[in-house]
């Protein structure tokens, strides 16, 4: 098994999880009103935020796996485990965004960020396996502040739904914007990294 095959079936699962969200969203029921328009800009913002999720996830795992050097099973089961909370991220998006001021939805699509995170940081991990401890990548993720926040930040909004639904939303955003910007260290790494695969 190469890293090209494990790849291309993640690309496949996000290229599917994509559409389903956007599937999900019904034009008004009438001509376009200003007022029948409003009442869908819920559902239309919790489609932007799962857009941009899965397109960070789908940038960064892209970076991740041109890093390992050989597949393991650890490795394939990991990558799995994350396309499994992936794949839930259609169904937390619908219904976050057809009742955003409930606590039941907004909490359950923290679930669904949180394992997604879990799942993303087993997977780094597995990969990181496979290298020195002082290896360009390793040296890169560091003690990787940024998915820690985002594991804090996604349990917070669990318990925090139940109280301001909004509060937790916030969140959400804070942290797709946290990943929004590119680490450039990471991108080196993946350089050197594959400078150095024979």
């Amino acid at each position: 098994m190469t890293t090209g095959r494990i790849e291309a079936f993640s690309d496949g699962v996000i290229a599917i999880i994509l559409p389903l969200m956007v599937l999900e969203r019904r034009p008004p029921a009438g001509s376009g009103a200003a007022a029948e328009l409003l009442a869908l800009a819920p559902a239309f913002l919790s489609y932007i935020l799962s857009f941009l999720y899965v397109g960070i996830y789908w940038n960064n795992h892209h970076h991740l796996l041109h890093t390992v050097r050989r597949p393991t099973a650890a490795i394939l089961w990991a990558n799995l485990h994350l396309l499994f909370w992936l794949s839930m991220v259609p169904f937390a998006t619908a219904w976050m965004g057809a009742f955003p001021t409930d606590a039941a939805p907004t909490a359950a699509y923290g679930v669904v960020m949180l394992f997604a995170a879990i799942a993303y940081t087993v997977l780094q991990g597995f990969i990181l396996h496979g290298h020195a401890d002082d290896s360009p990548l390793a040296r890169a993720i560091g003690s990787d502040w940024k998915g820690k926040i985002s594991l804090l930040c996604y349990l917070g909004s669990i318990g925090l739904a139940y109280l301001r639904p909004a509060i937790s939303q916030a969140l959400f955003l804070g942290v797709a914007a946290l990943w929004l910007v590119p680490d450039r260290r990471v991108e080196q790494a993946v350089c050197e990294e594959q400078a150095n695969i024979p």
